[in-house]
């Protein structure tokens, strides 16, 4: 079937366009000023803008503006409003910064954000300005900013091979062409350089320097064309989506995009490489497109594999490709360049082999007046090139050609048979019926034949019709003398109505045979989508698509799927051949291999990644009946298409089945976290009154003896030791059910520290403990009595699990945002590859040991730690052991008088520090 004359718009791309004018409803608005280099005026030129959008009523912020010492720059920062910047220290120096955590406070209609590929100081939230203006932007607040050319990623080599400098601060092109507006900022060379000499650049003696190395003349022009190139891009994007969006469909010469057209010539791969060099000289995209004609379907195999191997070449080469439908080639071409605005059409010079008959070239001038053709000439050994492609096909795969030729033989001789055998049946009606209608039987026959075989039986079965029917009704009868003349008259109608009858016949054959093919394909992924759908298992899915593409394609398909480490596993039931090496290399790669590409061609199989939106999920391997289909661009596209719905399939069983556990998780904990609470609650009580038993049989009179005494103390401290695990399971569950509200208040640190250490002092005794803390620790707003608990067992836990006479240190000090803590010593250090599992419930450094506890502590300290809004993590220890450290947030404390202050940091608390087992006031 043809292009479709009304020229509608692509529903997929209008589709695309309105989702992502609906994504850009909700950002701000990006305006870039662009130029080649330092100095042409890009700043000057957003202020200018600034001051115009200001007298207006808008909002305006200066978040950065770089003057470069330019009076004429800075004086344009009058009047407006200026962001402080945020000091970083960094080896010893203050830095200077954007701060965009007040930018986001702020929330300014509009921001300027001078030099958008600067790299931050280390320590600020986004290594790269571009960041934060991303999050700017994401915030709602429109965003002005500069760039100049030699900061695009994608220049930044071509610029280095220039200038002989490569800039290290650039931005991704993404950035560039999703900008709402571009405004390009341009002066001459020469204009630059009698600034730069003035001193409006840079000052003299660094102006100097400049104009011996960055800004040379040529150099500049250079840059300067660069600049051009890549702002005519980005407007030929913003071009096609406007003519999308209002439905445009004439030709606007804006773009420099060749249309390159392939034909079954032997000449079609030098058109093609022409083409592609041609693009690369103009800088312009490249599409190659090859017309089926219902003639060219019947071509052999080896001209239709030449073909599909052209196109292959063009696509290699840079170029999009596409097979389109049609009986017109010069229309088709015509309305494909005018749906798609190209300006400019490339075909190979073709002689016509009559003089009658018109070229590709004539009809396509005679038919698009306002496009541009160009015509490859045909390479000097093209004669030998025609022959020998002839010998090759003639040479070529005999027996294939063989019976092509006698299917078309037995075609033709079915037209004349036809004619024949209408002939012999109308004779007997020749008493009842006229000549006319007898005629008409014949037109009939020409009608079946065109719908039967094709448009050249069906001419064959015009002229022996018309021959027949002369010969057997016509008088004399028996003769092809004609009496009267006006039967010529008849002949020649008759001729000519079968021929065009047969003619449109044959077309409406043909297009329905494509829209047959079609229909097919569209229903082949209707139905896989549907079925998988409903799938849950990847099983399934696997059938699924196996079976899917062996009846759609008429190939042998296996899917693989990867192990947990991503090595593909073989089926049992996969068949020889097979090579999973390339496979893993496909997969690995994300890269078809195989048949058709560049990796290992001559593999029988066709190695395809299934590709999901968050990852590969599988592979495809594919035996084709046929080499050649793979190549057929409409075929990939459909293979594709069917990859990417198993992969997404895929995708979404596993996230089901995480989604499965996760829910059983839940559904445990919460279980778990209901028994805990009911058996804490209900054995505190009992345990409590063991405790206090315990504790009165000490002191009892009379007195016990000896042996009884050990036995009561032991008594008392498994009684204590039991207390202390059910109270860590009910603080657990009241942790893990939300009922724990933290009583925050701005309080030293260092008291909580002396707190902890002389609660534990019967755990530590045995060990050498010190605490190294920062000097002039500020108020941390925390829960004293939680994170009292959080230091409590991470010191139990240290001295539990390091021999005796082992030292633990406390070690409190300021980040840049946080406060830390770490709690270390030099035993044993954690299990390898334990330093995220201890912090799970019921998990323990040591799996069977005689060492007291359930597994508690940490998930009591995590969950205590990020209640705060901190992180806790393990580590290896400065001294060889393990290592526990977490983070508070500083935050602001209020302000109070000095006084105040003094007192609060000096209340009359006693500091417990146990250093090397011996207490210390």
């Amino acid at each position: 079937m043809g292009i479709n004359t009304d020229q509608r718009p692509d529903p997929d791309v209008l589709l695309a366009h309105v989702q992502a004018q609906e994504r850009r409803a909700t950002r701000g608005k990006l305006r870039i000023y662009f130029g080649a280099s330092a100095g042409v005026g890009k700043t000057y030129a957003m202020l200018s803008a600034a001051h115009k959008l200001l007298k207006n009523g808008d909002e305006v912020l200066v978040g950065v503006i770089e003057t470069h010492g330019r009076d004429e720059t800075a004086a344009l920062l009058d009047g407006l409003e200026v962001l402080p910047l945020k000091a970083i220290s960094y080896r010893d120096k203050t830095l200077k910064e954007f701060d965009i955590d007040a930018a986001l406070a702020r929330k300014p209609a509009l921001i300027l954000m001078d030099e958008l590929a600067h790299s931050n100081a280390p320590g600020s939230r986004h290594p790269k300005r571009w960041q934060d203006v991303d999050e700017l932007l994401d915030a709602g607040i429109d965003v002005f900013t500069t760039v100049n050319v030699q900061h695009l990623e994608s220049l930044n080599d071509v610029v280095g091979g220039i200038t002989g400098i490569r800039v290290a601060e650039t931005l991704p092109d993404k950035i560039f062409d999703d900008a709402d507006e571009v405004v390009l900022v341009d002066i001459p060379a020469d204009e630059l350089l009698a600034r730069l000499k003035s001193g409006r650049v840079y000052k003299i003696q660094q102006a100097e320097r400049a104009a011996k190395n960055f800004f040379r003349k040529g150099n500049l022009i250079a840059l300067r064309e660069l600049a051009l190139r890549r702002t005519a891009d980005r407007v030929e994007d913003d071009v096609q989506a406007y003519r999308i969006e209002k439905s445009i469909n004439a030709v606007w010469k804006t773009d420099a995009a060749l249309l390159v057209c392939i034909g079954p010539q032997a000449n079609a791969d030098h058109v093609v490489r022409s083409a592609a060099r041609l693009s690369k000289q103009m800088n312009a995209e490249w599409q190659a497109i090859y017309i089926e004609t219902p003639s060219l379907q019947k071509l052999p195999a080896s001209a239709r594999e030449r073909i599909l191997k052209n196109l292959k070449l063009a696509q290699d080469l840079g170029a999009k490709t596409a097979v389109l439908t049609g009986n017109d080639i010069a229309q088709t071409v015509v309305d494909y360049a005018n749906q798609y605005n190209f300006s400019r059409i490339v075909i190979g010079r073709r002689k016509a082999v009559f003089n009658w008959r018109t070229t590709l070239a004539q009809q396509l001038a005679a038919r698009a007046h306002n496009l541009d053709l160009i015509e490859i000439g045909g390479e000097s050994n093209q004669l030998e090139t025609n022959q020998d492609s002839r010998a090759s096909e003639t040479n070529a795969m005999p027996t294939e050609n063989g019976n092509v030729g006698k299917r078309r033989a037995m075609r033709y001789a079915h037209a004349a048979l036809a004619s024949v055998i209408t002939a012999l049946v109308a004779t007997p009606l020749l008493a009842i019926f006229n000549l006319v209608n007898i005629a008409m039987l014949f037109l009939l026959t020409v009608v079946l034949v065109a719908v039967r075989f094709g448009r050249g039986p069906s001419v064959l079965a015009t002229v022996v019709g018309v021959l027949a029917f002369d010969f057997f009704f016509v008088p004399p009868r028996f003769s092809f003398a004609v009496s009267d003349l006006q039967y010529v008259m008849t002949f020649g109608v008759m001729l000519a109505v079968g021929l065009i009858t047969g003619h449109l016949t044959a077309g409406l054959r043909y297009q329905a045979k494509v829209a047959s093919h079609r229909e097919a394909r569209s229903l082949a992924l209707y139905e896989f989508a549907r079925d998988l759908s409903g799938f849950l298992q990847s099983e399934q899915i696997t059938e699924a698509t196996q079976a899917k593409i062996q009846s759609a394609f008429r190939a042998k398909a296996i899917l693989l799927l990867p192990d947990d480490e991503g090595r593909m596993q073989l089926p049992e039931s996969a068949a020889t051949g097979l090579d999973m090496g390339i496979a893993q290399w496909a997969f690995d790669k994300v890269e078809a291999a195989g048949i058709s590409t560049d990796t290992l061609p001559s593999s029988p199989y066709f190695y395809l990644p299934l590709v999901a939106p968050m990852r590969t999920r599988g592979l495809l391997a594919i035996a084709p009946e046929n080499r050649s289909w793979i190549l057929i661009p409409e075929q990939r596209q459909q293979l594709d298409t069917f990859a990417a719905l198993a992969a997404i399939a895929l995708e979404r069983v596993h996230y089901i089945e995480i989604a499965q556990g996760a829910l059983l998780h839940m559904e445990s904990e919460r279980l778990r976290n209901s028994l805990l609470a009911a058996l804490s609650h209900d054995l505190r009580t009992p345990l409590t009154s063991i405790v206090g038993i315990s504790e009165a049989l000490s002191t009892s009179k009379p007195e016990l003896s000896h042996k009884q005494q050990d036995m009561t103390q032991a008594l008392y401290a498994e009684a204590l030791r039991m207390s202390a695990l059910v109270a860590n399971l009910l603080d657990m569950a009241r942790i893990q059910s939300g009922e724990v509200k933290l009583d925050l208040q701005w309080q030293p640190f260092e008291e909580v520290v002396g707190s902890a250490i002389r609660i534990s002092t019967p755990q530590l005794k045995e060990h050498q403990v010190q605490t190294l803390l920062a000097n002039d620790l500020p108020l941390v707003n925390f829960d004293a009595v939680l994170i009292e608990r959080v230091l409590c067992n991470l010191l139990e836990n240290a001295a539990k699990y390091t021999p005796e006479g082992s030292r633990i240190t406390l070690n409190v000090n300021l980040l840049e945002c946080d406060l830390q803590v770490m709690v270390y010593d030099n035993g044993p250090g954690l299990p390898v590859g334990k330093e995220e599992a201890i912090f799970e419930k019921f998990t323990r450094g040591e799996r069977e040991s005689s060492k007291p506890g359930v597994g508690l502590g940490l998930a009591i300290c995590r969950a205590i730690v990020e209640a705060h809004h901190g992180h806790i993590r393990a580590a290896k220890s400065p001294d060889g052991g393990a290592c526990i450290l977490f983070t508070l947030p500083l935050g602001v404390p209020p302000q109070m008088p000095d006084f105040e202050l003094m007192n609060a940091l000096h209340t009359e608390l006693p500091l417990a520090i146990v250093v090397e087992g011996q207490e210390q006031q």
